[in-house]
């Protein structure tokens, strides 16, 4: 009995990919979930995992090809069936020998001394993220730790992932130092326990401070990591060759960052001038020597990325209101103390905000659906996304189900999510899956903006700062706490006189809150 391997969801508008790298050959043998291959798209790389236990069969779709999704890749031989090794080119017995002195060098790692060794693996980064660049170690190589002891962190596109000590022992090796990048699955480091966890264990073939991650680069002719077919693209055309880029993929392998990185650098190098003896301060004139360059995060570039995304793909339009806050102010003074006292969470005003925008929807629900190739879906629930700064950039948590909540589980529920986004604990189930967004940037003082659509969304509501302003009210001017109201919706779906007419029941709702238990 046989069992195919296909090529999974690649993301969002990507429908193919190429085959970077075989993990496997066939006859060998396999677990289920252990890696087989490595696939590129033009934005993200993937791991492929066995779907059973068994023996690897034929290979279908060889290392360089492009294939597609649901694409069949391989087969999996199982019971007695299988398929035995096949005679291999030179590259891929290197790879296997390599791969048996490797396991032999793991079993005599576990067996020496009467102690044993345990490996600290990625754990799973979330839906459709396959690496992330190990941003701190709390612990370094002969440190002792404990079980479930915070050993490093790690930063994807999303979110920040701490990885725990799978045991009690001593750090003996670290695998991927700070700020390598690190596949799904890939081992960190490795933790000794038993009668040789006292000892570190060092690389003798690695100068001092090195990268302990990366391989050492062998040259063109000894190298038998297969690097990335974008990779070589761009050496290609940037003139440069491997032994000029540092690869920070699995085993060194070069990816088409580290390409760019490499043509920067070296561009940097040719342009400086050569260092003069004495050295001299840099010139006042320079600005050059007065500027930093910081990487961006993964997350900053992912944030980049979307924006520009949604600016390019949706119509997007903004139309503008503004809501005399009084009596929300009032009733949130008069029952703040014990709304608190009863639910253990203050009473804020996100909460008329989320309740109000929930009731608009419900008579606008095009403001509420999505665009999904030529049909529009429209969403019978709300999602509530609640828009969060954090030291590391903006995230959107999603309150789920928002329109079944009552004010307090709403308060509850921002306020749990709201400190997870500025720990860096949110996952990446709790940002999935937005219908609506609300955006506040009132709490940093901006009086009027135009806030950008999270795709696929149709619509984001921008609150803004409460400011008293004399107003006309029955022929008399007073003084009234204002707030302008925006909403940037999606042309495409959503029409000028449905995006009017949400935000103004938007506007009669916090202005009369009543209308909101009278469902009116």
């Amino acid at each position: 009995m046989s069992t195919e391997v296909r090529v999974p969801t690649l993301g969002e508008s990507v429908s193919e990919a190429t085959v970077a790298t075989w993990f496997k050959k066939p006859g060998d043998k396999v677990e289920a979930d252990e890696m087989l291959c490595e696939l590129e798209t033009d934005k993200v790389t993937v791991e492929v995992p066995s779907p059973a236990a068994g023996t690897m069969g034929d290979i279908v779709a060889a290392e360089g090809e492009t294939v597609g999704v649901d694409a069949l890749l391989a087969t999996i031989e199982e019971g007695a069936g299988a398929k035995p090794k096949e005679e291999k080119p030179a590259k891929e017995e290197m790879s296997e020998e390599k791969s048996e002195a490797k396991s032999d060098k793991q079993t005599e790692k576990k067996s020496g001394g009467g102690g044993g060794s345990i490996d600290v693996m990625v754990p799973t980064l979330g839906e459709s993220v396959s690496e992330a660049t190990v941003s701190t170690w709390f612990k370094k190589a002969g440190d002792t730790v404990e079980a479930d002891e915070m050993l490093c962190e790690l930063e994807t596109d999303k979110v920040s992932v701490e990885v725990p000590s799978p045991g009690a022992g001593t750090l003996s090796e670290i695998l991927a130092s700070e700020g390598d990048t690190v596949q799904a699955g890939g081992k960190l480091a490795v933790l000794s326990s038993g009668s040789d966890a006292g000892v570190a264990q060092a690389k003798d073939d690695k100068p001092a401070g090195g990268d302990q991650y990366q391989q050492p680069k062998a040259g063109a002719g000894s190298k038998d990591v297969e690097d990335a077919p974008s990779a070589k693209k761009a050496m290609a055309e940037a003139g440069l060759n491997p032994d000029q880029v540092t690869g920070t993929g699995k085993d060194g392998r070069i990816m088409k960052e580290d390409v760019a990185k490499a043509a920067k650098e070296g561009g940097a190098k040719a342009d400086a001038p050569a260092p003069a003896a004495p050295k001299r301060a840099p010139s006042p004139a320079s600005d050059a020597s007065r500027e930093e360059r910081v990487k961006m995060t993964r997350l900053r570039q992912t944030i980049a990325k979307r924006l520009k995304d949604s600016q390019n793909t949706a119509a997007m339009l903004t139309t503008y209101n503004e809501v005399d806050m009084t009596e929300v102010m009032a009733l949130r003074s008069e029952y703040k103390d014990e709304f608190l006292k009863k639910h253990g969470v203050k009473l804020g005003f996100m909460s008329f905000f989320t309740k109000a925008c929930v009731h608009a929807l419900k008579e606008v629900p095009e403001v509420n659906a999505e665009i999904d190739g030529t049909e529009i879906v429209y969403k019978n629930f709300v999602h509530m996304g609640i828009a969060a700064g954090t030291p590391t950039g903006l995230v959107v948590p999603v309150i789920r189900d928002a329109d079944a909540m009552s004010f307090a589980e709403i308060e509850k529920a921002i306020a749990e999510k709201g400190a997870k986004a500025r720990d860096g604990k949110l996952t990446m189930e709790e940002m999935q899956g937005g219908t609506f967004t609300i955006s506040n940037g009132g709490v940093y003082g901006s009086l009027l903006s135009s806030p950008i659509l999270n795709p696929p969304q149709s619509g984001i509501l921008g609150m803004h700062k409460i400011q008293d302003r004399p107003m006309a009210i029955k022929g008399e001017v007073k003084i009234r706490p204002m707030m302008y109201l925006a909403l940037s919706y999606d042309h495409r779906i959503v029409d000028g006189k449905g995006a009017v007419t949400f935000l103004v029941r938007v506007k009669e709702a916090l202005e009369d809150p009543r209308r909101l238990l009278m469902d009116l």
